[in-house]
């Protein structure tokens, strides 16, 4: 029997290839291969983008003329539209603003991926309506998603089907896309409808699917937490890659029950080798606690609050007593996997939420401690996924396999520091890993940027235009010089 090609073999033999040039033909080209459109903006045409935003325009122009650096400059202005400009699907449904975020070469929605391509565009909503209702679209699309299978990441605009609709878990609709359980995916929605309601004071969004979506959440969370035996999810697929699949006919390795959460994949789509992914964990904490806000500001559910604030803080507390080891070089760091049992993997991944994140989504400040002294392991050959070579330095994962750092990485690095020369640095090293492209990518090779996964990568993109933004804004003198 011919074994069924795992996703990232369909893209590395041919399908993103195919899927880039199908949908998004301009961003094909490189600036190298191209010399005499060498730094013109490789934008679609204006009447091919999917979504323009004023507010988003205004940005580019106003941010370019901030950059010193040409190709800073350029890649800014392919960047951080890409999201509007290739990914966004929007109308109306049922009266309500409607909006459905591929991932980019993949024709699928993740509740992970469409709110974080979206999220940098949130503090431009109030200077454009038409903006604020695509923004508004996209969270009511994900309620419905979560209403569709909470244990879903990625989903289909439709009773479509899927390449993976034989994986053997218990739920796999039509409407879903993959079924792979990750903690994350039921923690952005909440981060950008909480960011969403603070920026605009709109609390349409907060309708009644939405709190049964909620309810539908936390239910989840519970159920894998594990006390009352392994809960309602496995999952195995028929593959030849061992982190497509989960072991013990599904439900992943052995955990105590100690107050975390388990994720059986990671936000890469990996599956765990303990179930307590700390960083996810460590997510849902923060999210919890946004939940429990909107939930007594806006909706008045007093009862369901506290019991969002109660997880939170049972889930916290979990994190601070088992989800910390004792590094032999390093000291006390956050783990990045643990079991209950005493168990821990010291690693990160490239993938947001990781270890390196923790700060960027709210959990704790970069000066914290274990935070500082895990911030050394992960840069660093403490870490099995560090890889450092000719062409740059940073964290990667098994989902593209060793030596290729993944671009993510080093944006969230600089997110997480304010050292000015380390965050210029990142910067450099990324303007000059794009491969001639112009874009940012899933990964690239150490030793060689122009070896890269991923030409058509949405998330990363708009998370690089939002990395040289916040620059401007708290550092601005390392864009008015040549980097």
């Amino acid at each position: 029997m011919k074994k069924k090609m795992s996703r990232r073999q369909f893209l590395k033999t041919g399908g993103l290839a195919l899927a880039a040039m199908t949908v998004q033909p301009s961003s094909m080209f490189s600036a190298s291969s191209i010399p005499s459109l060498k730094y013109v903006s490789l934008r679609p045409p204006k009447e091919k983008r999917h979504f323009v935003s004023k507010a988003v325009e205004a940005t580019i122009e106003e941010t370019k003329q901030k950059i010193k650096d040409e190709k800073l400059r350029w890649m800014f202005e392919n960047c951080f539209p890409n999201t509007l400009d290739t990914t966004v699907r929007h109308g109306l449904k049922d009266g309500r603003p409607d909006t459905f975020v591929i991932t980019g070469d993949i024709d699928a929605m993740w509740l992970r991926d469409s709110s974080a391509q979206v999220w940098p565009y949130l503090p431009l909503m109030k200077g454009d309506s038409d903006l604020q209702w695509m923004v508004a679209g996209l969270v009511n699309r994900q309620v419905k998603c979560i209403l569709t299978d909470p244990y879903a990441n990625a989903f289909n605009d439709g009773p479509l089907g899927s390449y993976w609709e034989t994986d053997h878990t218990q739920h796999m609709v039509k409407e879903l896309h993959e079924r792979k359980w990750e903690i994350d995916s039921l923690c952005y929605p909440i981060r950008l409808a909480y960011h969403y309601w603070q920026l605009t004071a709109d609390v349409s969004v907060f309708d009644t699917n939405w709190h049964e979506a909620m309810k539908l959440v936390v239910q989840t969370f519970k159920e894998q937490q594990r006390k009352q035996g392994l809960g309602p999810y496995s999952f195995t697929r028929d593959c030849d890659r061992p982190t497509d699949s989960q072991i013990n006919n599904g439900w992943g390795a052995p955990v105590k029950p100690v107050g975390l959460i388990v994720s059986s994949f990671r936000p890469s789509d990996d599956a765990t080798q303990y179930g307590f992914l700390i960083p996810s964990n460590m997510f849902a904490v923060v999210s919890l606690r946004q939940l429990a806000e909107i939930e007594h500001k806006v909706c008045k559910n007093e009862t369901f609050a506290e019991e969002c604030a109660a997880l939170a803080d049972e889930v916290d507390a979990a994190i601070r007593k088992y989800g910390t080891f004792n590094h032999p070089v390093c000291g006390r760091i956050y783990a990045f996997e643990v079991d209950g049992f005493g168990n821990a993997l010291c690693m990160d991944d490239a993938n947001v939420p990781s270890l390196l994140a923790a700060p960027y989504l709210g959990y704790c400040s970069i000066k914290d401690a274990i935070y500082q002294n895990t911030r050394k392991m992960i840069w660093s050959d403490n870490n099995p996924y560090f890889f450092k070579g000719k062409a740059g330095e940073g964290v990667g994962g098994p989902h593209v396999g060793l030596n290729y750092i993944w671009p993510m990485s080093i944006i969230i690095k600089a997110f997480t520091t304010d050292d000015r020369e380390e965050i210029a640095a990142c910067l450099r090293q990324l303007r000059d890993t794009d491969g001639g492209t112009g874009f940012m990518h899933e990964s690239f090779h150490s030793e060689n940027a122009s070896d890269f996964t991923r030409s058509w990568f949405a998330w990363v993109n708009t998370l690089f235009g939002e990395l040289v933004l916040r620059t401007i804004r708290e550092f601005p003198d390392i864009l008015t010089q040549r980097l």
